[in-house]
């Protein structure tokens, strides 16, 4: 599976995710081909582009809450635009709670892990989304790390609204792949500004909220930028909003450059320990699927394997077969030291179809279907 920009969708080309229209209603199904007339309305929809099975790419598999995900995404993200357009215009909120007792609901309280598959966006509706993702995944690690139900309320609002200041923006580094920091700078102390009214706002709460907005967007401001960094007084909510909003930069869809996988994702994090919280990280890789049995990945060593067991000490040295040599590696043993997962294939990336009888039989554990 992979991301192609509407500019360079063909006819022909099958469908990985299905399109909905903005009130929720299905537009074109998975593995569905495009015709000249969806690449049209893909077009209309102003969306940045679409995720594309590859030719020989078999449909990954969907289940009950990949879709009950997408519903309460479309609808959720509809009435999250609504609620900054009024804190915007009116320095008022009507609906916001509610947005965020859904979420963690929803989100803050899973026992195992989850498939956080990125969704299709739009100019209009770019923030919102990120912010939207940012805010299940700020409650998914907020539950994992056990902190308390007012710093879960104050954390998962905070991420619903960090980026309000980006609303409405022409800047285009806001759409990713920008790398001047003539355009850098100016979008951030746009997002510090927003942040700045959202004391006005949201009552009694709203100090708290500006405060974890603006010790995120600070840090990574100071990343982006290549400044000094001063985490030590960070809040543990403004940690995990760190994160999780990276997270979504990194591989989320872009305007101008492609996105990155989950791999570059933790990469990054663990590169930079001394700014993002190695205990939020891990918090991230218990909580979403990363390097999960049938995934394509590409090796240090320069060879291409499939993914049979995940490492949950080591999320990038789990048990893997090559493809070349028919060969069972796990990457956490000493004769393997110097290999590691270098990345996910950019191609042919979900090989969900495994044998899992023969590869429990050369003496490698394989969870229950269900569980993958």
């Amino acid at each position: 599976m992979k991301f192609v920009r509407w500019e360079d969708l063909k006819s022909g080309m099958r469908l990985a995710r299905p399109i909905y229209s903005k009130s929720g209603v299905l537009l074109h199904e998975r593995d569905a081909k495009l015709t000249d007339g969806s690449i049209e309305s893909v077009k209309n929809f102003g969306l940045l582009g679409i995720y594309i099975l590859e030719p020989a790419e078999p449909l990954p598999p969907m289940s009950e809450e990949d879709l009950a995900f997408e519903k309460f995404e479309i609808k959720t993200v509809s009435s999250l635009q609504d609620e900054i357009t009024r804190i915007k215009t009116t320095k008022k909120q009507k609906n916001l709670p509610t947005i965020v007792s859904q979420i963690i609901r929803q989100y803050g309280h899973l026992e195992g892990k989850v498939h956080f598959y990125q969704n299709l966006r739009s100019k209009d509706d770019y923030t919102c989304r990120h912010m939207f993702n940012t805010a299940i995944l700020s409650a998914m690690l907020a539950s994992r790390m056990n902190i308390s139900i007012e710093e879960r309320l104050a954390l998962v609002t905070a991420a619903l609204v960090h980026d309000i200041g980006k609303v409405g923006s022409g800047n285009p580094a806001i759409y990713g792949g920008e790398t001047d920091p003539a355009m850098i700078k100016p979008m951030y102390d746009e997002a510090l500004s927003g942040a700045e009214t959202l004391e006005e706002s949201l009552g009694t709460e709203g100090t708290r909220v500006r405060r974890i907005c603006q010790q995120a967007l600070r840090v990574q401001r100071a990343v982006d930028l290549g400044e000094e960094i001063e985490v030590k007084k960070m809040s543990i909510e403004a940690k995990i909003l760190l994160v999780a909003s990276r997270y979504d930069e990194i591989t989320g869809m872009s305007l101008t450059g492609e996105s990155l996988s989950e791999v570059k994702a933790i990469m990054e994090f663990q590169d930079k320990d001394d700014i993002y919280d190695p205990a939020v990280v891990q918090a991230l890789i218990d909580s979403v699927f990363i390097l999960f049995p049938g995934v394509s990945v590409e090796l240090s060593s320069g060879e291409k394997a499939l993914v049979i067991t995940e490492n949950s000490e080591n999320i990038l040295k789990p048990t893997v077969i090559t493809f070349r040599q028919n060969k069972i590696m796990d990457l956490s043993l000493r004769d393997f030291s110097d290999i590691r997962v270098e990345d996910i294939m950019k191609t042919l990336d979900n090989r969900y179809i495994m044998d899992r009888d023969a590869i429990s039989n050369a003496g490698i554990n394989v969870p229950a279907e269900g569980m993958i």
